[in-house]
């Protein structure tokens, strides 16, 4: 009857190395699961910002750099495209004029509500078209 305890406890061996990284995992899973064993609901993903909005931020920032510098980049090392480039280039020459009659300030705000209104207009419109140029 040795050959038969020898077995049981070779079954109960091979069981255990069977269950031990089944139940492994059931800990770890339940202790990633903030610890109470349910798991909780996945967190909503970011909002998505449009592209009207990621427009002004981009043409304000550039318009601030081109109107302190006095030179433009190319509109591709900006990360622009042609479309937003030409907003840019009008709202610089506004600024530009609106700085030396109203003073930096002025020609700040400027900037914000040009590069706004130019990039929903844009949008509104349909934005790029097929190219990557536009």
């Amino acid at each position: 009857m040795t050959t038969g305890g020898a077995m049981a406890g070779a079954a109960r061996a091979g069981a255990a190395r069977l269950l031990g990284p089944a139940l492994l995992a059931g800990v770890l899973a339940t202790g990633c699961a903030g610890g109470n064993g349910a798991a909780e609901a996945p967190s909503p993903s970011p909002a998505t910002t449009p592209p009207e909005v990621l427009c002004t931020r981009l043409v304000t920032h550039w318009a601030r750099e081109v109107l302190d510098s006095g030179t433009y980049g190319d509109y591709q090392s900006m990360g622009l495209s042609n479309g937003q480039y030409e907003i840019l280039r009008g709202v610089v020459d506004a600024a530009r004029a609106e700085k030396k009659r109203q003073g930096a300030d002025a020609a700040d705000e400027l900037i914000g509500r040009e590069a706004h209104e130019g990039c929903v207009e844009w949008y509104r419109s349909g934005g790029p078209g097929e190219g990557p140029w536009r």
